[in-house]
């Protein structure tokens, strides 16, 4: 006799997103392992008494959700600070702020989340002054959705010591006013990490993604307390069909928790993060660190084989680097955070020593300077395999779309993100870049059409983290006017680029991001069959159940 299924998932719509049997009606699973994929009849002999029986009732049933590009430790601290997503208007902002207030007086820092740049009108930007009209008497800072902006009162400027200003760096901004105080507008990590690191958590949540580094004292009572925060993320991934995240922090500190948590009750979703180079890093820390790192973290469950670098910020904030001028602001194309010379040098060593990089680059001059260098190592070491990706492409010129086939290079991008999805306001987004380069935002089709892969994700926290939602989004898109083009994917595509292609991304393909004999257990049920309802009823259907590694870690009430 064989090998008996633990569970079996019958009478479902199992999209397996293998080319060679996409669609089945059943599935059995032993252990950690898909044991069969088949009919009912066929799959259901492989049941004993002990099985469990799970009756799919003609739901889809696919691969387990890769969300490719999300931080992991920022989110889960989100969870538990005020949101002001899709909040507008002055009014609503003070009575949602001196509510939270009110309910947390211990907090030494008030932490909002979710403010689009246009919270208070598309005129009107927000200031220190407007912040001290709602709370003038308690530290608060309030971050933008991207978090590549912060707005803070004065007492909180006071108390960071900046409200003089202070020298961040190349890319970097504390805006200061006429009367030659800061504003209270804080652009990119370096000034928002002052105000930030007075809040409850010491700000180690930001620490990975925007230093590359670690914390310099934790106590065991805050280190445990991280750990119970982390763990509250990854339940909330799991109950929203997530089996792997791909965490974009690059911090030892997070990599020890998570190791620390698999250790013990077991990571409930894959995780996989880069080592973050940053400007002021010395190259030989590709070696003597990511590549140890790489040896060190290396399982199925969690692992860290890849680099992370920033070549920019974000439009909104100014901090994009475009190949044109900002349409707003004649002469300014925003500033690099490394120079080509630079980029180049690192993505020569990072290619000679096998290590993949992934590199947030907005605007298009910043996505240019990536390809530069990533052609750079494929000149200097010659071409491999090494999967190469750009974070975010917000905008790509069209001298350059066709380079990321030849190059091999990963389009990583985020449906939730184009002005007019996911609750974002179009405004200042579509006056910044300019209607010239409105057909080449977002460009998810034209990539693809011209050869690249692409792999799709949400940004956590910077966008709602749902799988479900990001693909509602991306099928729902509106181009911004008539004779703009339709960027969408079908549906298959859009699955597939959260599914099959997020594993191919890791090296993984040989073991996940499918549904065939042999792989890994990692499998989503939904309530119902995604292809029976509309594409903006998708956000709408409910996980059922969510099974990671073999074991089920959520199940709907």
């Amino acid at each position: 006799m064989g090998q008996a299924a633990d569970i079996i998932i019958h009478n479902a719509r199992i999209l397996t997103m293998d080319e060679a049997s996409p669609v089945a009606q059943a599935i059995a699973i032993a252990g950690n392992r898909i044991l069969a994929v088949g009919d009912d009849a066929e799959i259901q002999a492989l049941g004993t008494s002990a099985t469990r029986i799970v009756d799919a009732a003609g739901a889809t049933v696919m691969p387990g959700f890769n969300e490719a590009h999300m931080h992991i430790f920022g989110g889960s601290v989100g969870l538990g600070e005020l949101s002001l997503f899709q909040l507008k208007g002055f009014d609503a902002l003070k009575a949602k702020v001196r509510d939270y207030a009110a309910k947390n007086p211990e907090l030494p820092l008030l932490v909002a989340q979710s403010a689009d740049y246009t919270i208070l009108s598309e005129e009107e930007r927000v200031t220190r002054h407007h912040l001290d009209r709602i709370i003038p008497d308690r530290p608060f800072l309030m971050f933008s959705p991207d978090h590549h902006t912060a707005w803070a009162n004065t007492i909180a400027l006071e108390k960071a010591g900046i409200l003089h200003g202070r020298d961040v760096g190349v890319g970097n901004e504390i805006v200061m006013g006429d009367d030659g105080l800061a504003t209270g507008e804080l652009r990119e990590s370096n000034a928002i990490r002052p105000v930030s690191g007075m809040s409850a958590t010491g700000g180690r949540e930001g620490l990975g993604v925007g230093t590359g580094g670690d914390p310099n004292h934790v106590t065991p009572e805050e280190r445990a307390g991280d750990i119970e925060v982390i763990k509250r993320g990854l339940a909330y991934c799991a109950s929203h069909g997530i089996t792997s995240l791909q965490n974009m922090d690059g911090s030892l500190y997070q990599l020890e928790m998570l190791q620390e948590i698999e250790d013990t009750t077991g990571l409930p979703v894959r995780v996989r993060m880069p080592y973050h180079m940053k400007n002021f890093m010395p190259l030989s820390d590709l070696q003597e660190k990511a590549a140890v790192w790489r040896e060190r973290f290396d399982s199925d469950k969690l692992r860290c084989d890849f680099v992370k670098m920033f070549m920019d910020g974000v439009t909104e904030g100014e901090t994009a680097v475009f190949v044109d001028d900002y349409s707003h602001k004649p002469g300014w194309k925003g500033e690099p955070l490394f120079s080509a010379e630079h980029f180049n040098r690192v993505a020569v060593e990072a290619d000679r020593l096998g290590l993949p990089i992934a590199v947030h680059a907005i605007g298009d001059g910043a996505v240019r300077m990536v390809l530069d260098g990533y052609d750079a190592a494929q000149q200097e070491n010659g071409r491999s395999d090494r999967r190469n990706r750009i974070e975010h492409i917000e905008v790509v010129h069209p001298d350059d779309v066709a380079r990321f086939a030849a190059t091999g290079t990963i389009a990583s991008m985020q449906p939730t993100h184009p002005p007019g999805s996911a609750g974002l306001p179009l405004e200042p987004y579509l006056t910044y870049i300019g209607r010239e380069r409105w057909p080449h935002a977002f460009a998810w089709k034209a990539l693809k059409d011209a050869g690249a892969t692409v792999v799709f994700s949400t940004d956590w926290p910077v966008s709602p983290l749902p799988p479900l939602s990001c693909i509602r989004d991306a099928m729902t898109r509106k181009p911004w006017a008539d004779d703009m083009p339709d960027h969408r994917l079908t549906l298959e595509e859009t699955l597939t680029a959260y599914t099959r292609t997020g594993a191919w991304v890791e090296f993984m393909e040989d073991r996940k991001g499918m549904l065939k004999p042999g792989y890994l257990v990692d499998v989503v049920i939904l309530s119902a069959d995604i292809h029976s309802v509309s594409h903006e009823a998708i956000a709408d259907i409910p996980v059922r159940m969510t099974i990671c590694d073999g074991r089920i870690t959520h199940e709907a009430a």
